[in-house]
């Protein structure tokens, strides 16, 4: 069991309650853009836009939510979240078997879900480092990357398999399922939670003309922002962070209608072409630890920060048939190999750096900033897909992903 060897029980519950909904999001890996396809005969614009509005939706909203999330007790939060998250997705299965099921209705259910994603980081980093001591946070990081790659290796193609049986919808009954049990899993947690930090007093300040902005709030908003920028080497790495997961992002929408659309590939092959390569992932989460004691976190930031970024640009040239689907398969697990390697090391270099007052607060804001890249970004390729098509806006990406590794620290 996860708890066994030190991080301990609740640990245990906390890891089991991550896989059961990491499971069930790699179950649903792009569900709706998939119905939007297949039940709604959406375009490629129009998936694009789908994951840009939801993304600029959820990071807008999430906003103020940062410096709420910073003075509440986060595990109460991080099951409000799951619960959201299980009532809005299991919307979509009731509107399609009613025959009311819209566009409007998946874009309206990303965008709750992105919030709800939002809230859940915030709070869950912070309720990891208060459950979890201080030198048991690599191992811990570690067990959830691994997790994730499993969940993704296992998931995608198991959720195509079951739309091609069952129908599009489907997956997503059981991604809600998996955030209720989720949510079970978390309340069963016994270990106490610390009390959140106390909200600072608002000095007493002169009355300001009508329409005039609240200082201090916009203090508050700004704080994880502010700790990111006092800090050299995180400003670096989460400039670095947020453009290559914008830059990967974008090209997902237009590479699922590239593949399903003018391929001909099937939901399965396209399920395939993502969850095989995951197993990239397992071995890279687990050499992360042992890496990291070998050369250090510093160099294995560096060393695989780059080497993360210089695959995108090979699915330029994916085709039909059993080759293209062995060239997605190919870039994809060299990619993921390398971020399941950089993964653990960044998460717990972010979880340490900034200042333990304002660590809820840095997550929030690293999480509304990659949202909202990632919806700019995806926006962007959308049009740019339209005016060059699909493969060379994807090809653009790659480009500028290699750019990033400027922005590594050294």
């Amino acid at each position: 069991m996860a708890g066994d060897d030190g991080l301990g029980r609740d640990f245990g519950r906390l890891w089991g309650a991550y896989a059961t909904s990491s499971l069930g999001t790699w179950l649903a890996l792009d569900s709706l853009p998939l119905i939007a396809v297949l039940a709604l005969d959406a375009s490629a614009a129009q998936l694009s836009w789908m994951a840009a509005a939801s993304g600029a939706a959820g990071a807008l909203l999430a906003v103020p939510l940062g410096p709420w999330v910073e003075f509440q007790r986060k595990r109460p939060l991080m099951i409000r979240a799951d619960l959201v998250r299980f009532l809005v997705l299991m919307s979509v299965p009731a509107a399609h078997v009613l025959g009311l099921l819209s566009y409007v209705q998946l874009l309206a259910v990303a965008m709750v879900v992105a919030v709800s994603d939002i809230v859940f980081v915030g709070a869950s980093g912070a309720h990891l480092k208060s459950l979890v001591p201080d030198g048991h946070l690599t191992r811990a990081n570690s067990r959830f990357e691994t997790v994730t790659w499993v969940s993704t290796a296992i998931g995608p193609p198991a959720g195509g398999a079951l739309i091609g049986v069952l129908g599009p919808v489907v997956t997503v009954v059981l991604n809600a399922v998996s955030y209720a049990l989720s949510a079970l899993g978390i309340r069963a947690i016994a270990t106490p939670e610390p009390a959140p930090p106390a909200r600072p007093a608002r000095p007493a300040r002169p009355a300001r003309p009508a329409g005039a902005a609240g200082g201090s709030r916009l203090a508050e908003v700004a704080a994880g922002w502010r700790a990111i920028a006092a800090d050299r080497d995180l400003r670096l790495l989460f400039a670095n962070s947020v453009l290559v997961n914008a830059l990967i992002m974008a090209t997902a929408p237009l590479l699922l209608h590239l593949m399903l659309n003018d391929l001909g590939f099937t939901p399965l092959e396209y399920g395939l072409g993502f969850g095989v390569p995951c197993l990239g992932g397992i071995v890279g989460a687990r050499l992360s630890r042992p890496l990291v004691r070998r050369f250090g976190e510093r160099r294995i930031l560096l060393g695989f920060g780059a080497a993360r970024a210089v695959w995108l640009v090979g699915l330029v040239f994916v085709g039909p048939g059993t080759g293209g689907l062995l060239v997605v398969m190919a870039v994809e697990m060299a990619m993921i190999t390398c971020v399941g390697v950089f993964n653990p090391v960044l998460v717990t270099y972010r979880l340490r750096r900034p200042p333990k007052e304002a660590l809820a607060r840095v997550l929030t804001a690293w999480t509304i900033s990659s949202r909202a890249a990632i919806a700019a970004a995806t926006a962007l390729w959308g049009v740019l897909a339209g005016v060059v098509g699909g493969r060379a806006a994807i090809a653009v990406a790659g480009v500028l992903l290699i750019g990033t590794t400027a922005l590594l620290p050294r």
